[in-house]
């Protein structure tokens, strides 16, 4: 086989070097896809039960190496040592979860027609590509895996340019589980790449998390080839705050709502949308918080906030909070680059922020809270749909049964009404408008990847 040694990792702590990792050219690709196809000929015939020790070893592996894989995350994109841990743990839990309710997910369903017998089948359909981000290096793919895995398909992960040793890494663990060649792939290419991959007579389905951009070309590409995708894409949650909640209790749900994983997650909170009876108070008690994070080196169990994963991605971040600025909105905390190595930003407030300005219509990806104020609980709601993504939204109240109502109004994949949004093996997760469409986990997820068959015996 040849290689290019052109991946490299860079530690966003430092902006020094981690390592070299060899890149797979086209037609080493291309035969790594054929050998994925092979694997999906024997493992859609294998028992639901095989399936499922398989992956239960698969959960087995990532505990006992959780130490070395968190290791791995935070080296190359940031998060802080503990958070990493918690998102490998989350993994050997999706694993087992699936393993545990994939039977049951996947049995056929009876349904009364004119026929002696029919039903609805629900059968595997190949080679899954999974096109998966940097953010949340394992947690990501192990969400589109252990369901496309137990429900007979193959996958095959290009994961982002930035964090090849976790990719590498998590096709160990599925080979040592036992899973067959080919079962699951890595395949280090640049992300031109992708087309081709999606190209290759092997691939049935895409699943992609990632940018808009990204997923318009994924969704582009795959729809040129009749191919299914699922695309989880950006966001720009809302996070309403009703008159009748605590300001200050919120306030703590809200900083850590912001700033999990370094601010850098699709469904962190990032517009907080606060009834004017309260706002003062809450921006008080967002500020006093948000000032009191610990920003430095991940490794550091007490460093609550580590670097942006990119140089890149730090600069338009601070270019965001500062066009926010130009056009009226106030800087309550941070907002200044650090001097020093690393990618590293503050946690920032804004307030006074109104559609129209980056903060408010644009996914900022990174530790910044904008606030914006409503008249009214259906002027919060108002604002909450002004946007152009559609993905996740919380809604806290004093009254649990007005948030369930409103609930209804909010226009996301997920509403949670006094709870921080986040994602869960047994919940159906993704979004509407531009955050995508399709899901991942759970019953719908696992029936994303599957022929629906309908079987009629006359």
């Amino acid at each position: 086989m040849r290689y290019a040694p052109r991946v490299q990792a860079i530690n966003p702590a430092t902006g020094e070097p981690l390592a070299h990792y060899p890149e797979h050219d086209a037609a080493t690709a291309a035969r790594m896809l054929e050998t994925a196809g092979e694997a999906f000929i024997s493992w859609r015939r294998a028992p639901l039960a095989q399936r499922a020790v398989l992956l239960g070893r698969a959960a087995q592996l990532l505990r006992s190496g959780s130490a070395g894989f968190a290791r791995t995350m935070t080296l190359e994109m940031g998060k802080p040592i503990a958070a990493a841990e918690a998102e490998v743990e989350k993994c050997a839990w999706v694993c087992e979860y699936f393993a545990e309710h994939a039977a049951e997910f996947l049995s056929p369903t009876p349904v009364s027609s004119d026929a002696r017998r029919s039903f609805v089948r629900y059968d595997p359909l190949g080679v899954v590509l999974a096109v998966m981000p940097w953010n949340f290096p394992f947690w990501q793919l192990f969400r589109c895996a252990a369901p496309a895995l137990m429900a007979g398909n193959v996958v095959a992960l290009k994961h982002a340019a930035n964090v090849p040793g976790s990719a590498l890494a998590i096709e160990k663990v599925f080979r040592e589980a036992g899973f067959p060649p080919g079962g699951f792939t890595t395949l280090l290419v640049p992300s031109p790449g992708v087309a081709a991959l999606i190209r290759h007579p092997a691939v049935a389905a895409v699943s992609l998390t990632g940018s808009e951009a990204a997923g318009a070309a994924v969704a582009a590409e795959a729809g040129r080839e009749i191919k299914k995708t699922v695309l989880e894409l950006g966001g720009s949650d809302p996070f309403v705050v009703l008159a009748d909640a605590d300001p200050s209790r919120v306030a703590e749900q809200a900083v850590a709502a912001r700033t999990i994983n370094n601010g850098q997650s699709c469904i962190a909170a990032k517009r907080f949308i606060v009834e004017e009876p309260v706002a003062e108070a809450f921006e008080a008690a967002m500020v006093e918080r948000m000032r009191a994070l610990r920003l430095g080196d991940p490794l550091d169990r007490a460093v609550q906030l580590g670097p942006l994963a990119r140089a890149d991605l730090r600069d338009e971040l601070h270019q965001q909070v500062r066009r926010s600025v130009r056009a009226g909105a106030r800087l309550l905390a941070g907002g200044a680059v650090p001097e020093g190595p690393g990618f590293f930003y503050p946690a920032t407030v804004l307030t006074r922020v109104v559609p129209g300005m980056p903060a408010f219509d644009e996914e900022t990806f990174g530790p910044v809270a904008a606030i914006a104020r409503a008249r009214d609980a259906a002027h919060a709601v108002e604002l909450a749909n002004r946007s152009r993504f559609g993905l996740g939204a919380s809604l806290w109240t004093g009254d649990p049964a007005r948030g369930e109502s409103l609930a209804a109004e909010i226009e996301a994949g997920a509403v949670f009404v006094n709870g921080i949004v986040k994602s869960d093996p047994r919940l159906p997760f993704g979004g509407i408008k531009r955050s995508g469409y399709g899901r991942e986990l759970a019953r719908e997820g696992i029936r994303e990847f599957v022929n629906v068959k309908t079987v009629w015996v006359g």
